[in-house]
């Protein structure tokens, strides 16, 4: 039996093909970019609808309705930095809400009661945030604590804490400076927005050219393999959680500056809309991956849904049922385009 050897254009061809192989049939490059940009156009067409639709043509295009929800969000925005920071690294933290409750009705009793100078309040309610999550940073990755279950015990116990803060009442009377904050504007633009555009800033700077922000990415592909390379995990993970729990304090000084005011029950509605701008942001721009620009998407298209229905005439049900509904919607995509990721990187 003769040898049959390949001919030199099959030698050339075979690298080819198993590339090929490899890398699996190419993509259309529109249906790429309608999985990268598809929440983008569909924010783009909800603000046209609502803008041209008769019963909210008349009020939804106008400034003054902008300028209320940007600074409105404003708020959430933070919290929903603060969610993504730990995410990044595949930990939840399930007690921002709370956190920004119980940094909000501290930073009102030093204020009201004691008598604190502004700038002192502030700065007690972000060092507040940052003790809980230093204290959660520790107990998760070096006693290997589930993060789901370790945050919503602090946040069931930070609750408690709160309403035994202010004897389940609402403290009132905030420095007029702390309130101006919250309600004035800057060169037109609300001064809650020049704060949350700047920690956006700082969240992303952090996360994309920092050795730390390439660290909690490495930690959330693949945990193990980050040990092996000599990254310290749990220290890595500790200060996510530091992070996380200051920008909750801060947002809930800037809570207690829009509103001049501070209950226990009022972080109750943050924690789910903030992981559901996350998780919506994590299915655009970068699909499979936690973002600051992403999570900003995600928190205008749920807001702007809202607003538009609101002005509508939508009952006050809308809009729990709506975040608890993009939460749902958001993850499950989210879990197919990250297993879809990892594959592709394997």
């Amino acid at each position: 039996m003769t040898d049959v050897k390949p001919s030199r254009r099959a030698d050339r061809a075979a690298p080819a093909e198993l590339t090929a192989a490899v890398a699996g049939p190419r993509r259309s490059p529109v249906l790429e970019f309608t999985e990268r940009f598809g929440l983008v156009i569909l924010l783009v067409a909800i603000v046209l609808f609502f803008s041209f639709w008769g019963p909210t043509s008349a009020l939804f295009p106008t400034a003054a309705n902008l300028r209320n929800v940007v600074a409105n969000e404003s708020i959430l925005v933070i919290v929903a930095m603060a969610a993504l920071v730990p995410l990044v690294a595949e930990r939840f933290d399930l007690s921002v809400g709370a956190v920004v409750a119980t940094s909000s009705v501290v930073s009102a009793k030093l204020l009201t009661q004691l008598h604190w100078p502004a700038a002192a309040g502030v700065l007690a309610g972000v060092l507040v945030g940052a003790v809980i999550g230093l204290v959660q940073g520790v107990v998760i990755p070096y006693f290997k604590a589930n993060s789901l279950v370790i945050t919503l015990g602090m946040s069931t116990l930070l609750a408690g804490v709160g309403t035994a803060l202010t004897s389940d009442t609402t403290l009132l009377g905030v420095p007029q400076s702390l309130v101006d904050f919250g309600n004035l504007s800057w060169l037109g633009i609300p001064r809650p927005v020049w704060l949350f555009v700047a920690v956006c800033a700082a969240v992303a700077f952090v996360l994309g050219l920092t050795v730390f922000g390439r660290r909690l990415l490495a930690i959330g592909s693949n945990g193990s393999a980050s040990r092996l390379v000599g990254i310290p995990v749990a220290r890595t993970v500790l200060l996510s959680f530091v992070i996380s729990g200051a920008l909750a304090g801060l947002a809930g000084v800037l809570q207690l500056a829009r509103t001049g005011s501070a209950a226990a029950n009022i972080g109750a509605g943050y924690t789910l809309p903030a992981l559901a701008a996350v998780f919506l942001g994590s299915t655009t721009i970068r699909p499979g991956r936690f973002t600051v620009l992403g999570s900003l998407v995600g928190v205008f298209f749920v807001a702007v849904s809202v607003n538009g229905l609101t002005l509508a005439g939508a009952k006050d049900w809308v809009e729990p049922v709506f975040n608890g509904a993009a939460v749902v919607i958001a993850v499950a995509v989210a879990a197919v385009l990250a297993k879809r990721r990892l594959g592709a990187e394997r």
